[in-house]
């Protein structure tokens, strides 16, 4: 940086006088000032509380898993989800794995009555192609009798 011209006013006097700001280019490094350490304050209240109240929130005994569907009070026990009452969904359990029975029942008919299809749809096929070579060598065979007369 220069000096910098300046007009100035003494006792009615103008004249001219030079400036030399204080800015150093070099020394005095920019160096802001410290921040304070923050305060470490959880967000969470768990800290706060006594260890069997932990053990319970945060352990690893959740208990056995419950919902409520239309009215009806469910619990997830061996794998399957069953009324609290001892009826599902308005059915007793005996209903339930007769249903269950039947529908197996049914399901095992229907892979049944899949292959027989399956069966049919292959001797169809297995005909229809024998119908066509037999169909190909009677014209043959007609157009070689037709030569011959």
């Amino acid at each position: 940086m220069g000096t910098v011209p300046l007009w100035i006013h003494r006792a009615g006097s103008i004249g001219l006088s030079t400036i030399r700001p204080k800015m150093p280019l070099f020394g005095n490094t920019f160096s802001p000032k410290k921040t304070p350490p923050r305060k470490s304050a959880s967000l969470s209240n768990l800290h706060s509380l006594d260890r069997s109240t932990r053990e319970v929130e945060l352990g690893l005994d959740y208990g056995t898993p419950t919902m409520n569907l239309a009215g009806q009070s469910l619990k997830f026990e061996n794998g399957q989800w069953i009324a609290d009452t001892g009826i599902s969904g308005g059915v007793d359990r005996r209903e339930a794995q007769r249903l269950r029975r039947r529908n197996q029942q049914l399901e095992e008919e229907n892979n049944l009555l899949r292959l027989k299809v399956d069966i049919l749809l292959d001797m169809l096929s297995e005909t229809t192609a024998e119908s066509h070579l037999m169909e190909k060598e009677l014209d043959e065979l007609k157009s070689v009798s037709r030569r011959r007369k």
